[in-house]
């Protein structure tokens, strides 16, 4: 049986207005994410790929209202949150929580483990006192560290270990969602397989649904069910796991997966160079906005928006060629 959606992405929008030039500064408006529409189910872990700077970590910011959106609706089972009074908010952000890429600044370096970790079940009100450093104390055994880290501060731990306090902080008022942006990234190629194991443990254990942001398509490969591709604010393919690294639609997704490292010396992959630079998102090109760079461009590709459809039961493009 088919798990119900818990998240629901329409028209998702983000313009950043800003001033540029010198002297005579101009205003321009920046389209960080443009038009996102995609869907979560309860219990998944649904990715979003991309080359940095194409509104990745933008858009699971939107999904929490850490960043209010320009246009567009989020809605979490079924209940608006772009529309949501400040009051319902902090209310459903115990269902949602976030885990930053980097665990380094997003820790306080005043709190103690104890107090950061307990800090979200009082705010919430959620229990005593006791209670939650009870929870705490358990909850720092799940993400795989010491009960003497309870006592320390951020600055006494890896940054492995950092990232598992972040991990813990998160988890610690039981969400049905969360937005990991880039949650490895920082981290030592060892060490980045030991907290995706864990993250994976916990998704079971928890029956926890995950918007996992990401640029490496190896890791995506392996935790994500569905996965999206983003390009200058927009979607160009969504598709299962399978679908999508078995047989790629889009050019760019292609050519990120032939750019994507393989572990193996005798595996060989003839490169496919992307010409030219990614475009700026203050005056993206008209158009498909990959057609620059896409060696099947033709003038339609440079005229007329692609349309976002399922070309196959949950395949979703946006090409004029596919």
């Amino acid at each position: 049986m088919t798990a119900a959606t818990i998240l629901e992405v329409q028209g998702l929008r983000k313009v950043f207005t800003i001033k540029s030039g010198f002297p005579r500064a101009k205003t321009v408006h920046v389209r960080a994410v443009d038009s996102v529409s995609f869907t979560v189910r309860a219990g998944e872990s649904f990715g979003l790929v991309g080359e940095s700077g194409c509104g990745k970590s933008t858009v699971g910011r939107c999904l929490l209202q850490l960043i209010r959106p320009s246009a567009g609706e989020v809605r979490f089972k079924g209940e608006s949150i772009t529309d949501a009074t400040r009051a319902r908010l902090n209310e459903l952000r115990r269902k949602l929580q976030i885990i930053f890429q980097d665990p380094y600044s997003s820790l306080n370096p005043r709190l103690s483990v104890a107090h950061m970790l307990t800090e979200p079940l009082l705010v919430h009100g959620v229990c005593s006192r006791e209670e939650a450093r009870d929870r705490a104390r358990s909850m720092l055994d799940d993400v795989g560290l010491p009960a003497d880290a309870f006592r320390k501060y951020p600055h006494e731990f890896s940054g492995g270990q950092r990232q598992r306090l972040a991990i813990a902080r998160a988890l610690m008022l039981d969400p049905e969602l969360v937005v990991a942006d880039e949650p490895v990234s920082a981290l030592d190629v060892s060490i980045q397989a030991q907290i995706i194991l864990m993250l994976e443990q916990l998704k079971r254990r928890r029956e926890l649904g995950f918007v996992f942001i990401s640029h490496d398509l190896g890791i995506v490969r392996y935790f994500c069910e569905r996965v999206a591709v983003m390009y200058l604010g927009r979607l160009v393919e969504l598709a299962p796991n399978r679908d999508l690294f078995d047989e790629p639609l889009h050019p760019y997704t292609q050519a990120l997966k032939l750019a994507s490292p393989v572990p193996d010396p005798a595996h060989k992959v003839a490169f496919r160079k992307l010409e030219g630079e990614v475009p700026s998102p203050i005056d993206p090109p008209s158009g498909c906005h990959f057609h620059p760079r896409c060696p099947r461009a033709t003038a339609r590709c440079r005229d007329e928006d692609p349309q976002w459809r399922e070309v196959a039961p949950q395949r979703f493009v946006a090409c004029h060629h596919v």
